[in-house]
This record gives structure tokens, sequence and C-alpha cells, in this order.
């Protein structure tokens, strides 16, 4: 179900003014949403609803109740709940309770394609561990299924290394200021 330009605009805060840029902002608000659940979502194997809570979490200029992120996506509470959690675990959204609320928000982290990339890490390096424990009771197996195991833990030795690489090349370009991502 695709938002209204109404919901993506109360919960991005853009083009709430009503006509004009501002509306002509939230349409363009609401494409990258829909993007974001097409490309997003299908790239890192989510839901499009999750690819559309991380559009929305984006592209929003303030942190959002569970009850302003349902209404941005025309999605359940349960829904939204569930795309939350897998946000937050693969480290791009937090969530917190401010001193004195009630409500939890949710927001877009700061470092979250940082956060991205050490959940990949983190995964890489679980299954990295497998491949160890595989290849250390792969000794009586048949040398084809042998070979398949030693292959395995290559890829997540391989995986690992480059990730770390990846990850310390990406924190550091971060940090740097005035450093503007590619377009």
């Amino acid at each position: 179900m695709v938002p209204e330009t109404g919901d993506v605009a109360e919960a991005t805060g853009v083009g709430d003014e009503g006509g004009g840029a501002d509306a002509a902002g939230a349409g363009d608000a609401t494409v990258l949403i829909e993007d974001f659940g097409l490309h997003v979502g299908q790239a890192m194997g989510w839901p499009p609803m999750a690819g559309r809570a991380a559009g929305v979490l984006m592209l929003s200029e303030s942190p959002l109740t569970l009850a302003d992120l349902m209404s941005a996506l025309g999605a359940s509470k349960g829904s939204v709940s569930e795309m939350t959690r897998l946000l937050i675990t693969n480290g791009t959204v937090e969530r917190y309770k401010p001193a004195g609320s009630r409500q939890f928000l949710f927001r877009w982290r700061d470092d979250a394609w940082l956060g991205c990339l050490r959940h990949q890490l983190e995964q890489t390096v679980r299954l990295r561990a497998l491949a160890e424990r595989a290849r250390s009771r792969a000794g009586t197996l048949p040398a084809g299924q042998r070979g398949r195991v030693r292959q395995m833990a290559d890829y997540y030795d391989f995986m690992v290394e480059r990730l770390e690489g990846l990850l310390a090349e990406f924190t550091d370009r971060s940090a740097s200021p005035g450093v503007e991502p590619s377009a």
C-alpha cells in the first residue's frame, strides 16, 4: 500500500506547509520511500515494508513514534513493530525512550551505514566460525566434501578480511570532515 502524500509529509517533515515546492517534496519523498521498499528491501532480503520503513525514517527530520510510522506506512502495529526490529538488528535504526516520555521513538542512526556494515561483518564472522568448526570436523569425509568445506572456510576468511578493511576505510572516510560521498 502506497502511503498518502500527507502521511509521508507529516512523518518526514517534507511538504507540510501545503502546496508549492513543499508539496512536490512530499511527492518526491513518497517516490523515494517506495523505491526503498522495492530496491533496498529486495537487495537486503527484507520485506518491502522494511525498506519503506527505512526510507521513512531516513527522510524524517525528527524521531517518530510507532503510531507515526503506522500512519506514514499505512501498516499495522504488528507489521511496523516487526520491521523496526529488523532495522534495529541490521544497525540502521535505533529505538529509545526520551527522559520523561511514555513512548519509544525510532530514528535513523547518524552512523546507519557503518552500523549496517558492522552487522554484515558480525554475521560473516559467525559464519566463518561455523566454517572453521566444519573444517575441523571434516577430516573423515570424502575428498569432495572436504573440498567444499575448505572452500566455505576460505570464502569466509576472505570475506571477513575484506569486510574488516571496508569497515576501517569507511569509518575513516566518514570521520573525515568535508568529505562528501560520491554521487
